[in-house]
């Protein structure tokens, strides 16, 4: 796996220099909770890497084309993501005085003047990603009583036993309680 690291040129230690930088990351699958996102081709980046001062501000971004299981009917479900980019990387021995906050964000930079941006790329897409991978939106999914994908195929169920083994509300038996004061 090819890693998305930058070296960090001499000309960019000058206060308000900067550089673009570019290439591509393959980046074979991300997981976010129960989802799995697969990439068939590697991820696009481009970045600006800014001296602000005491540190260096990176931003850009990153794109690809994910592919996950849709949550409905289980099929292949398609996206084109592409994220923005940012992160702060201080530099050793600069005289500015940064804010707590501003050290807090800040990661140093390393003593061979690179950076990895895995971090930041793989961050930036997972604020991507749908909460609920869908196939399409108007994905029927599968029945619940014989499995049928409903997108293709009409469920070959007697639909009233369906009914009476599937309840909405699994509160609902409570509607039949009954309590000393009725």
């Amino acid at each position: 796996m090819n890693k998305p690291i930058i070296t960090i040129p001499d000309e960019l230690f000058a206060p308000a220099e900067s550089l673009s930088f570019s290439g591509t990351f393959l980046l074979p699958e991300l997981t976010l909770g129960a989802d799995t996102y697969t990439f068939e081709h590697p991820l696009n980046w481009n970045v600006l890497v800014s001296n602000t001062g005491g540190s260096l501000l990176v931003t850009g971004i990153v794109s690809g084309d994910a592919v996950t299981t849709c949550v409905r009917c289980l099929d292949p479900a398609e996206y084109r993501l592409e994220g923005e980019v940012e992160g702060y990387f201080t530099i050793p021995g600069s005289d500015v005085e940064l804010t707590e906050e501003e050290q807090e964000e800040c990661e140093p930079l390393n003593e061979d003047h690179t950076i990895d941006l895995t971090s930041l790329l793989v961050a930036a897409l997972s604020l991507e990603l749908p909460q609920t991978p869908l196939c399409d939106d108007d994905c029927k999914g599968l029945c619940s009583g014989c499995g049928a994908n409903l997108n293709y195929e009409e469920c070959t169920c007697d639909k009233s036993e369906v009914e009476e083994d599937f309840h909405e509300n699994p509160f609902a038996v409570l509607k039949n309680l009954k309590f000393d004061d009725e």
